[in-house]
């Protein structure tokens, strides 16, 4: 037989003690030290050994007690997690539970605070997202190497993201608009890509940190309004299911995610957690995934408390497994359901040889993250909380909020403005100078000292300007003082109204009931039209769902509208440069990831997940803005498309896209190419999103660009498959959507391409 040494383990263990219905105790380890031979001690330790081979060895060598801890333990908490170590192994413990929607959130100490996911989508920019998520990545990392350093496994140290969230907006109502990136499959999924990539690295060995997309799947509320997200049925059709809810998370298993965390909700009858239509066969049989399902917190309980799908934990365990969710994440509970795994064997609704390979895609990510390699051969051992709210990271931060923005109203050019023409100066609202809603939702913890408001901002420019909230009560704005705003704006020639929502009118597990700006918001910036003279007024839009603000953009007295969304940390900073185009460098660009609906009526019930009436895709009346909406200090014009398209209808079309800055500033154009189907009888959108671009133009240059639009663009389920049918297709490239009553100054140009013959598909 081989002779194998045995590595030694140190651990000094503080053992905390409570009374929680009867003794209990949690384990924190304070210290931990692995002592490992020179000499490889077990193969999975042998660096020239393929992962594969590595992996099925360290599972070969632990018992079904121990693997049932590794996989119930995946949550927060004192005993939620950590996975325990296996000291006998040299494995140490490790906390899967790290959230990095737009930077390291909820973990102890600061980290940089990015915008809201939705404003990070707003950008349009493919290269941001990979470049927020880079420093994200370095900063999860380089905190999770001094936590295990100073032995800390508590919640949050982890270096494998629950993030990013990519489900997509189908109602503007829903409370967790804000996690996301819009409305869009095909944009979700590249920004989703462009998110993995920069996260997790680019080292050919290591991983930096681990992304996970989520929610999946058919999950985009309620939330609470009018049925609980936890207990909730989303009864969807194949083809919804497969052209809107589908496509984003396999682009997410393409860029090589290593997990996806299935939802709260039933998927027609099934809960996602115990659905093994989606976790195998299309999550891996079709899309060929190799990583873990993690279950949404509490997601395992709920199928026996709220679903009542089954009524106890064996087979819970059971479904669960067979299923193919391999990771728990329970809300702190000292019995899970994966505590049954064990006994769900013993009765037979469970094979061992199943629970070993659901253990198996756990170990292969903890060993790319380097933990059972020298420190010394991993780059991403390095890194520390030294990487953590750097310079470079901070003016990421001003340059990502400052990309976010969208103008949706500019009357006559009163933006940019020159802060030397106005001599006094007011700005009102619940979020003039809000700490706490500025960040929304997921936000990492902050010194104040990285933060400036609205109001902190304006000051660099105005020292003496005037401020009042006027509601009372924040954002809710249930309680408004009215007597304020004629003192405030009492002879001003500027006046800023910072309105919005924050995560205490939206966020996870709270919906809105409408559109409406909350509480007496519109009452506020009415009182403040009726004081405000000659002033210029300028609204400032601080939230993640569309509100109803048509009658300020119909108002000759609202001389512009600034959508922020949540900025976080840059917000003051943002704001400025985008205000009088510092260095001539702030030009808006930002774009509108959803479709703001002008009517109540345009939205279909909450309950109801048909895409028909939802989203550009499906919308037939008009909206006050559309998708993709966003104007510019500059004017753009598109002088020349080119398609080269070939005979085989799964070849990708060759695009050429001419276009010119006409002035009068330099600045950044989203490009969005569209496709639709001139066989309107078909069971397909009435148009598509094949492509989009952030680019930088100078004034009088003209840009070339040359890509490729894929050939699943023109994909459409049918009857139980994919079809390429034969016919005509259009696209369509500009600034902005064609047809569009709201639209933006530059053009719109088209050309066709034919596709020669119909094709049938099982998979794409």
């Amino acid at each position: 037989m081989e002779a194998i040494q045995v590595a030694t383990l140190a651990i000094v263990v503080h053992i905390h003690w409570s009374v929680v219905g009867g003794s209990q105790f949690s384990l924190r380890y304070q210290s931990m030290g692995i002592r490992m031979n020179h000499v490889n001690n077990f193969p999975f330790q042998n660096t020239s050994l393929p992962w594969n081979v590595r992996v099925d060895d360290l599972v070969s060598r632990l018992s079904l007690d121990e693997i049932q801890l590794q996989m119930a333990r995946g949550g927060a908490g004192i005993y939620g997690g950590p996975a325990p170590p296996i000291p006998r192994l040299g494995i140490g413990p490790y906390n899967w539970d790290t959230e990095c929607l737009r930077g390291d959130a909820k973990a102890s100490g600061n980290a940089t605070a990015f915008p809201q996911a939705i404003g990070l989508a707003a950008t349009f920019s493919p290269q941001l997202l990979y470049d927020v998520a880079s420093a994200i990545g370095k900063e999860v990392r380089g905190k999770h190497n001094d936590y295990v350093k100073a032995g800390n496994y508590s919640s949050r140290t982890g270096a494998s993201c629950f993030s990013p969230v990519i489900n997509i907006v189908r109602d503007s109502r829903w409370g967790r608009i804000q996690e996301t990136y819009g409305e869009d499959p095909f944009m979700n999924g590249k920004l989703a890509e462009s998110y993995i990539n920069g996260l997790q690295g680019n080292d050919s060995r290591f991983v930096q940190a681990t992304g996970g997309c989520k929610h999946f799947d058919v999950h985009g509320g309620p939330e609470d309004i009018p049925s609980s997200r936890f207990s909730f049925d989303a009864q969807v059709s194949e083809r919804d299911w497969r052209m809107t809810f589908l496509p984003a998370f396999r682009q997410c298993v393409r860029a090589g995610t290593f997990s996806v965390m299935c939802s709260y909700n039933r998927i027609n009858g099934v809960p996602a957690c115990a659905n093994g239509k989606l976790l195998t066969e299309i999550l891996r049989n079709e899309w060929n995934f190799t990583g873990y399902v993690v279950s949404d917190e509490e997601a395992l309980e709920n199928i026996i408390s709220k679903h009542h799908y089954l009524n106890n934990s064996v087979d819970a365990a059971a479904a669960c497994v067979n299923a193919g969710c391999n990771l728990e994440l329970s809300p702190n509970l000292l019995q899970p359901v994966y505590l049954s795994i064990v006994d769900a064997v013993m009765q037979g609704k469970l094979s061992e040889d199943l629970v070993r390979e659901r253990v198996k895609p756990l170990f292969y990510t903890r060993m790319r993250l380097g933990e059972f390699d020298p420190p010394e051969n991993n780059t991403y051992t390095k890194l520390s909380n030294a990487d953590v709210e750097t310079p470079e990271h901070q003016a990421l931060a001003i340059e990502a909020a400052s990309k976010s923005f969208v103008l949706l109203k500019n009357q006559n050019h009163v933006l940019p403005f020159n802060a030397d023409a106005f001599k006094t100066v007011a700005i009102v609202g619940p979020m003039a100078h809000n700490y706490s809603q500025i960040f929304g939702d997921y936000t990492p913890l902050q010194d104040r000292s990285f933060t400036k408001t609205p109001l902190q901002g304006l000051q660099t420019l105005f020292p003496g300007i005037k401020y009042q909230a006027a509601c009372l009560d924040g954002t809710q704005c249930t309680s408004y003082d009215p007597q304020v705003i004629p003192e405030v704006v009492a002879g001003a020639d500027l006046i800023f109204v910072a309105l919005g929502t924050g995560t205490a009118v939206e966020a996870e597990g709270h919906d809105r009931p409408n559109l409406e700006l909350p509480g007496h918001q519109k009452d506020l910036i009415l009182d403040v039209l009726k004081y405000s003279g000659n002033a210029r007024v300028i609204l400032l839009l601080f939230n993640a769902g569309p509100l109803n603000v048509t009658f300020a953009d119909e108002s000759e007295q609202v001389d512009a509208i600034l959508e922020c969304f949540f900025p976080a940390q840059a917000t003051g900073d943002a704001l400025v440069n985008v205000l009088i185009n510092k260095g001539g460098n702030y030009s808006p660009a930002g774009r509108l990831p959803i479709t703001w609906p002008k009517y109540g009526w345009q939205l279909p019930p909450m309950v109801n997940y048909s895409m028909e009436g939802r989203t550009y895709r499906y919308m037939l009346s008009d909206p006050l803005y559309p998708f993709g909406y966003g104007l510019s200090y500059s004017n753009f014009t598109y002088d020349l498309l080119a398609v080269v398209s070939y005979t085989q209808p799964k070849a990708d079309v060759e695009v050429g896209l001419f276009f010119t800055n006409q002035g009068p500033v330099d600045s950044d154009e989203v490009v969005q190419c569209y496709i639709s189907w001139q066989n309107q009888s078909l069971p397909v959108p009435q148009r598509q999103l094949v492509y989009f671009n952030r680019v930088n133009v100078k004034v009088g240059v003209q840009i070339h660009l040359s890509f490729n639009v894929s050939w699943e663009s023109w994909t459409f389920w049918d009857n139980g498959q994919w079809v390429i049918q034969a016919g005509i297709m259009n696209i369509y490239c500009g600034g902005q959507q064609p047809f569009q009553k709201k639209s933006v100054p530059s053009n719109v140009i088209d050309d066709s391409f034919e596709i020669y013959s119909t094709v049938y598909m099982d998979k794409i």
